[in-house]
């Protein structure tokens, strides 16, 4: 057997192995973070009914995340951070795992408005490159290794392994860098993307899962209204994902006149306030999803509306400082409380109508956040019915078109 096919032999093999590891990694956290949420937030205000229970939990809590991060530094990073560093430096620092564990899970914990992506991205790759220094044969695929981890921990988060390979090519602008052929590349996170699910799958079976999948939306069949109103469902989109980066940059400029500890005191103050007012604004937003679609009639378009706008404003609050995490299923619950206010103002319809316009809404507003309207696809493909395939691409390629050319304008006019 020749090196190459030697070398190529390990590779799918351990892209296998490592895929089934992140799998485990990633229940074994998810259960953690559930049998956590669930002592914090149900057993013990059932068993000591303190005033203010939530404010107090999210302010004590918040300034404990600060002095952890002000001694241990910026954790978690974020999906589009690990992946440049990744890019620029070829390489992932490891050395401190135990805190990015920590430093992901305790914001989930607090209620934060975020999801669990973001810091698990980081624990897997950097699995992944100390996999790389400490076998001989996998230091020259190190760089494919963190690439698969990334697209296994997001398929395996949201159920959907295509997502997780689109979501993580589309970052990888750097050809030159890639030097498996595609058809391998596409194989290897088949391969690992199998391992991963039917791993975590495994362990659910038997112990239960640790965080809710997006719900699966009634099968409906659009009419030419729903077709006619689609322009104002994608307008919505995008003036949500315009929302989404100017309260992201004012949040940003506001907590960085902080110092450390009072920025995420001031977070978890803002979380807790909000989520005495409206609790389904805390938390990442897959349950209350769910709620949401099983009972949506309890709730009036405008207040439908108002969490919409709310929840994307406490991601970008919590995120800026410091009580930070992934945003996708935040704004994807964002996205569906729009369509659904949409839907029952114009059409007063909680049936198909209120499902096209949340799927074509939510499309516009992760394309013009992502910017990559097949992942989007991908990701919403699943929960949304597959007769709408097409008109959610369409609203995300939509959504990503505007944004753009807002954003190159904007830039002309500066350079003006």
């Amino acid at each position: 057997m020749s090196k190459t096919i030697r070398n190529n032999v390990y590779l799918i093999i351990f892209c296998g192995i490592m895929g089934a590891v992140a799998g485990g990694v990633i229940w074994t956290f998810l259960k953690v973070m559930s049998l956590g949420i669930g002592f914090l937030w149900e057993w013990v205000p059932e068993q000591f009914p303190i005033p203010c229970y939530t404010l107090l939990v999210c302010v004590i809590g918040a300034a404990l995340i600060g002095c952890f991060r002000w001694k241990f530094g910026d954790y978690p990073e974020e999906l589009d951070t690990v992946m440049a560093k990744v890019k620029a430096e070829k390489k992932y620092d490891y050395s401190n795992m135990a805190v990015l564990l920590l430093a992901a899970l305790f914001p989930l914990l607090l209620g934060s408005s975020i999801g669990p992506e973001a810091g698990l991205t980081g624990v897997i790759v950097g699995l992944c490159y100390w996999v790389g220094d400490n076998l001989s044969f996998a230091r020259q695929n190190a760089k494919e290794y963190s690439q698969v981890g990334a697209a296994v921990t997001l398929g395996v988060l949201f159920r959907s392994p295509l997502f997780g390979v689109f979501a993580v090519e589309e970052e990888n602008l750097d050809k030159e860098i890639v030097k498996l052929p595609g058809s391998m590349k596409l194989f290897l996170y088949g391969l690992a993307a199998a391992a991963g699910m039917g791993m975590y799958m495994l362990l659910s079976a038997f112990f239960g899962a640790g965080l809710s999948a997006l719900p699966s939306f009634a099968d409906m069949q659009p009419g030419v209204f729903d077709y006619l109103m689609m322009a104002v469902y994608i307008f919505l989109g995008c003036l949500l994902a315009k929302f989404y980066f100017i309260s992201h940059k004012a949040a940003e400029k506001t907590v960085a006149k902080l110092p450390p500890v009072l920025k995420e005191t001031v977070g978890g103050l803002c979380l807790g306030g909000m989520g005495m007012a409206i609790p389904v604004l805390m938390f990442s937003g897959e349950e209350a999803m769910g709620d949401l679609v099983a009972g949506v009639e309890v709730y009036a378009p405008l207040m439908l509306a108002a969490i919409a706008v709310l929840k994307v404003l406490l991601t970008n609050i919590c995120i800026q400082s410091g009580l930070k995490g992934g945003h996708f299923f935040p704004i994807i619950y964002a996205g569906v409380c729009l369509g659904y206010a949409a839907s029952g103002i114009v059409f007063a319809d909680i049936g198909g109508h209120a499902v096209f316009a949340a799927a074509t809404v939510t499309a516009a507003l992760l394309g013009g956040i992502m910017r990559k309207p097949l992942a989007v696809t991908l990701l919403l493909f699943l929960c949304f019915p597959v007769k709408l395939f097409l008109w959610i691409f369409l609203a995300a390629a939509a959504g990503n078109i505007i944004l753009s050319f807002a954003d190159s304008a904007k830039d002309k006019k500066k350079q003006k």
